[in-house]
């Protein structure tokens, strides 16, 4: 078999034929490294023929390691703090390593998706003045922070093969506009613009018009706060748009009737796009929603979110929306307007109802209507005030393509106790095959040890699980874990697992790859028993805190961030970027790599 000359690298796929018949199979990550472990000539081919990689939590590896195993990448997504919020801002997770790696390593790089780290303006820079930055495609800064409008600035002004730029959630420091009119001026291919959800305000309509003109295959952009109907000239030279999210309606209160009228004639003069699909105002309001009824039939996505609407006001749009594939909503939707979710929207694969000013809420009732009303539902994250065994065992029953499925449960004065949750929680597990994420946030009481040992026992595919408030002792998790193959994240809120049964659950699980424990307990025992059996495990210990975070009322309200501890297998050693807040829990063994 052909080697390159003088490298002994492997050549080229082609010297294996067994190889060109396997790989187009292979795609699953998971998959590939399955595939790589075949003999060391497969090891080498997907070394050298892996485009893209994710990386989980940034201390999971080196950067230099990664170039060594995967030399030709075109795609990276890195990932730095753990999904939940509660991990301190300062705990690291710095992009400036990876980045140095990126431009010295990696010249076919197309792709960049950076995910809750520190990207500083020089990182930017560094991208920019870079042969990488020549040839890159898509750059996403995902919920990262520690950057400003300098930064975005040399990105604007060197980036000219970008098509995707997508900051969403990220926290920007803005000095001024500049960076997108630089866009403007020097882009021609941009499909994808995203700042929705930050603190960028200086944006000027003008601009956003400037890159409908230059950039034909605009199809989406997110944008922050901006009165739509200043974005006349935007809309009419944007006529491949299908997706737009931000802006506003009616943020300002109305005083007379009459100048109610005048502002809805405003904004019914606002030319849509014909091909646009996807839509989420802000500030959207109960007066304004009949603007959007002249092309809600052809709506596949809508985020109200950020909207102000009451549940009539929900209940008039939806029913409306029969191609909905994918909507986004606050609590104050309600049972009702669930029932109308049901009984219209039968195309509906996404739903994310989420926390709010509670007015109705969405209880039991409402899930058993979606149950039974969108079967083609794959994904649903929902919050509810309350939940019995019956509207679970519904979703097991009717939701057979659902392969996502988050519950958080909120209490209130009303809320039905009909714990514990143990029986519903089976039969949802039972029917719904496909599940590869569970969230269940529940209160104290809310699923026993038995339940627990359910979850481990009906969870073959799920490769991550975030769990609050479930348990009643250290035989719940240990029947828990027990089973379990596929799960890779676990994420434990509120429970009371001793750290000896934590590491004992670490043990159990093969492929576990991170566990994140919030009111945790120090206890000072021993996790050399960890170490010396999985040595390249990194635990770290991260000490309570007062934060303040607003209510609903807007109102700041400070609270025990409790302790927590972040175990997670690494192939690098120990980091060295400790803050105060963040101890290391050293073993006695050698790390190794």
């Amino acid at each position: 078999m052909s080697k390159a000359s003088g490298s002994g690298k492997i050549a080229a796929t082609s010297d294996y034929p067994l190889w060109d018949c396997v790989i187009p199979y292979v795609k699953e990550p998971q998959d590939r490294a399955t595939v790589s472990l075949v003999c060391k000539q497969w090891h080498e081919i997907d070394s050298l023929t892996r485009k893209h990689v994710t990386i989980a939590l940034c201390y999971a590896a080196t950067p230099d390691r990664l170039s060594r195993r995967f030399p030709n990448l075109e795609s990276l997504k890195l990932e730095g703090q753990p999904r939940t919020s509660r991990i301190p801002s300062d705990r690291g997770c710095y992009a400036t390593p990876w980045i140095e790696e990126i431009v010295k390593s990696f010249k076919k790089m197309k792709a960049l998706h950076l995910r809750r780290m520190i990207v500083k303006d020089s990182d930017l820079e560094l991208i920019a003045a870079t042969a990488i930055g020549k040839g890159l495609e898509v750059l996403k800064l995902d919920k990262c922070y520690g950057f400003s409008t300098n930064g975005l600035l040399h990105i604007c002004r060197s980036l000219r093969s970008l098509m995707t730029l997508d900051m969403e959630a990220s926290t920007i420091i803005e000095n001024d506009g500049e960076w997108l009119q630089e866009l403007a001026l020097n882009n021609t291919v941009l499909e994808n613009l995203n700042f929705y959800m930050t603190n960028l305000v200086e944006v000027k309509s003008g601009d956003l018009e400037l890159i409908a003109k230059n950039c034909p295959s605009l199809v989406v952009v997110k944008i922050n706060d901006s009165d739509i109907a200043d974005l006349v000239g935007f809309f009419r030279n944007a006529a491949a748009l299908e997706e737009f999210c931000g802006s506003c309606l009616g943020k300002q209160p109305i005083g007379s009737e009459g100048d109610q009228n005048a502002q809805l004639e405003r904004y019914a003069a606002v030319p849509f796009p014909q091909r646009l699909c996807s839509l989420g105002l802000k500030y959207l309001s109960g007066a304004e929603i009949q603007i959007v009824f002249p092309f809600a039939a052809r709506l596949k996505k809508l985020d109200l979110l950020c909207a102000m609407l009451d549940t009539e006001s929900h209940c008039l749009l939806l029913e409306r929306c029969p191609n909905l594939e994918m909507l986004q909503a606050r609590a104050v939707i309600g049972d009702r307007g669930l029932e109308v979710v049901a009984q219209i929207c039968k195309k509906l694969k996404r739903l994310r109802i989420a926390h709010g000013i509670l007015v109705e809420g969405v209880t039991h009732r409402g899930l058993i209507s979606l149950s039974q009303g969108c079967l083609e539902l794959e994904y649903l994250a929902i919050v509810v005030t309350d939940i019995t065994n019956a509207s679970l065992e519904c979703v097991g029953i009717h939701l057979k393509k659902l392969y996502s499925f988050r519950l958080r449960l909120i209490v209130n004065q009303e809320t039905i106790a009909n714990f514990p949750l143990d029986y519903g929680v089976r039969s949802l597990l039972m029917g719904c095959h496909k599940l590869t994420g569970l969230t269940l946030y529940l209160q104290s009481g809310g699923l026993t040890d038995v339940g627990l040992s359910y979850i481990g026992k009906y969870s073959p595919k799920v490769r991550w699980m975030r769990l609050g408030f479930v348990g009643e002792s250290d035989n719940g998790i240990k029947e828990f874990s027990k089973n379990l193959p596929s799960l890779q994240k676990l994420e434990l809120r509120g429970c009371r697992f001793s750290e000896g049964a934590l590491g004992d659950a670490i043990l159990r699980l093969p492929s576990l790859r991170c566990l994140w424990v919030q009111g945790y307990t120090k206890s000072g025992a021993d996790w050399d028993k960890v170490h010396e059996k999985r040595p390249k495990w990194i635990t770290e210990f991260i000490s309570a805190t007062q934060v303040a975070e607003p209510n609903e009322n807007g109102e700041d309200v400070s609270f025990e961030n409790k302790a927590q501890i972040l175990a997670y297998y690494s192939l690098a050693d120990p980091r060295t970027d400790f803050p105060s807040t963040v101890v290391p829990l050293i073993s006695k063994v050698t790390i190794n790599e």
